[in-house]
């Protein structure tokens, strides 16, 4: 009886490694997991180096205008220069190593679960610091001669963070900051914890159509407020985080570090914070014949940083 001609379902061309089209589910597995969860992926500066260990970020000022006397000579009129330099972070990894023996036993797929923890545990590590500058950024001063620097809103009493209608009279507030600073309407985004969040969907100044507002009672749901559209998360830093919990997180501690504890709330426009990618999102995925087991591991090296601290508002607790 001769051998059966088996298809490698998992080889290229039915050749080389019989496991290398498998990859990619892990990779798409992390992807679509990192994509669900990141909130804000897409609302920052964000550049892609080549090579290097830092981006610059040019900054200028504004410049005036005024009355011409005739036959007076026009000269042109000076305006301020600076930069913003954002510095790559550390390699941060997600990565699990699953037992062939236990995978073998288990009565159900890991692998597809690990790919999805992996991909949201660096999706949660990108928005935390990125949060974080954008706090830091709002307490910041402008590194341009003559623009303004973040703003700080802190509501009038203790447990105005958990009403509504103070939250919704805050953002009002952060509003006209921004366009007081003169930040463009179209990107603003407002990030807040869940227990804001409902509280302002449960505000019928906040959801009320026959006042214009947007969102449903029923579901739960609140879009914008003053033209900010509000964005719920559990990543907006809420403790005081020192230089070592940011090394321990894989940061650099100066961009991260700051005292959190009364932040309720962030309004930024998407150009107050810079993200710099050196290495985007990456899988890699291995069996090892000496441990006898499968490594997985996803990773990027990315590095936030202020860019327009005008751009940026806290809202705090009392």
């Amino acid at each position: 009886m001769s051998n059966a001609t088996v298809t490698r379902v998992g080889a290229i061309n039915q050749g080389g490694d019989v496991d290398a089209l498998f990859l990619k589910v892990f990779s798409g597995e992390v992807l679509t997991a990192f994509d669900a969860e990141n909130v804000t992926q897409g609302k920052v500066q964000t550049r892609t180096i080549q090579n290097g260990k830092s981006a610059q970020f040019p900054r200028t000022g504004i410049i005036g205008a005024r009355y011409h006397t005739p036959g007076n000579e026009i000269l042109g009129q000076q305006m301020n220069h600076s930069e913003v330099v954002i510095t790559i972070d550390d390699l941060l990894i997600s990565d699990a190593f699953i037992a062939n023996i236990d995978e073998a036993k288990n009565h159900y797929d890991v692998r597809s679960i690990y790919s999805s923890e992996i991909g949201r545990a660096l999706a949660k590590q990108m928005d935390k610091h990125v949060l974080q500058v954008a706090v830091l950024a709002a307490r910041a001063t402008n590194v341009v001669t003559g623009l303004p620097g973040g703003s700080v809103i802190t509501l009038g009493a203790a447990g105005q963070e958990l009403s509504g209608t103070h939250f919704a009279a805050a953002m009002f507030a952060a509003a006209q900051k921004l366009d007081e600073n003169n930040v463009p309407e179209d990107g603003r985004f407002m990030y807040v914890r869940p227990a804001q969040y409902y509280a302002l969907a449960q505000s019928t100044a906040v959801i009320n159509k026959d006042w214009g507002g947007a969102g449903a009672y029923a579901d739960g749901k609140v879009l914008r407020v003053a033209g900010i559209e509000i964005i719920k998360t559990n990543n907006l830093p809420s403790t005081n985080i020192t230089a070592a919990q940011a090394v321990a997180a894989g940061g650099t501690p100066a961009r991260y570090v700051g005292d959190f504890t009364k932040t309720v709330g962030v309004v930024m426009h998407s150009s107050a914070t810079g993200t710099v990618k050196l290495l985007d999102l990456g899988m890699e995925s291995q069996y090892d014949i000496r441990r006898q087991g499968t490594l997985m591991v996803a990773k990027y090296a990315v590095g936030h940083g202020i860019l327009r601290p005008e751009a940026a508002v806290e809202i705090r607790a009392f």
